[in-house]
């Protein structure tokens, strides 16, 4: 069975050999994902894994009633929300949240953890992919405690234009700051700072990126460190 165009560009199923992803393939269901659309809730059980095809998921972690969250880690087409279920029932440790709009598939976690039964190789893809994601949130927290809000951005932007096939990223000053941990005004103040160096053109909502390797120069340098990380667990195919 030939995987579907819309299914390959998830880089986890693409990964899977066809017989393998045969097994998985009658229960998947094509889906949007739209912006601001929780996929998981913080400790609640995980019943739905979904596999971006594009566009990007939040994780994060919320304190204080729900009044304040923190970002540590982002999922796109290279990954899965809530893969861990399919080793065995499991409550979600954060919030996913559909940061930038795309699509998906989704598949119920009852169903991923009866394909992981007879498939050893699916069931490793899962084990490296959730030590990828930790080390990612590893990552994270030390960029959110010891790196500023700028270089943070621009890091931020440059992952989420490597799962994006476009330069132009629809981002709310709202997304942002939660992101950031800063106010909208400095969400503003950033943006426009990137701008006057042409890194980008800023726009209400629309971030389009001009110069990547500026860019780069300017993002920490946990942005090649992310890399270096995925790189090592998931090689890409040359």
């Amino acid at each position: 069975m030939l995987k579907t165009a819309a299914e390959a560009r998830n880089h986890l199923l693409a990964s899977l050999p066809e017989n393998e992803y045969a097994q998985l393939q009658p229960f998947l269901k094509d889906m949007p994902l739209k912006q601001g659309t929780v996929l998981a809730e913080q400790g609640e059980v995980i019943d739905q894994v979904y596999f971006p095809h594009s566009g990007m998921v939040s994780i994060v972690v919320v304190l204080s009633e729900g009044e304040k969250s923190v970002e540590t880690a982002t999922v796109g087409r290279e990954g899965a929300v809530g893969a861990i279920a399919g080793l065995g029932d499991r409550k979600s440790s954060a919030r996913a949240i559909v940061q930038v709009e795309g699509s998906g598939s989704r598949i119920s976690a009852r169903h991923l953890q009866a394909t992981v039964k007879q498939s050893p190789l699916l069931r490793d893809f899962i084990v490296r992919y959730q030590e990828m994601l930790l080390h990612q949130a590893q990552q994270s927290t030390a960029c959110n405690a010891l790196h500023e809000a700028r270089p943070r951005l621009c890091r931020w932007l440059l992952q989420t234009r490597d799962r994006l096939d476009t330069d132009v990223v629809a981002l709310t000053q709202e997304f942002l700051a939660q992101m950031l941990g800063v106010r909208r005004t400095t969400v503003t103040e950033l943006a426009r700072g990137l701008q006057s160096k042409g890194f980008v053109r800023y726009k209400r909502g629309k971030i389009e990126i001009l110069d990547r390797p500026g860019l780069e120069d300017c993002a920490c340098e946990c942005y090649q460190a992310l890399r270096h990380q995925a790189d090592y667990y998931f090689p890409r195919s040359s």
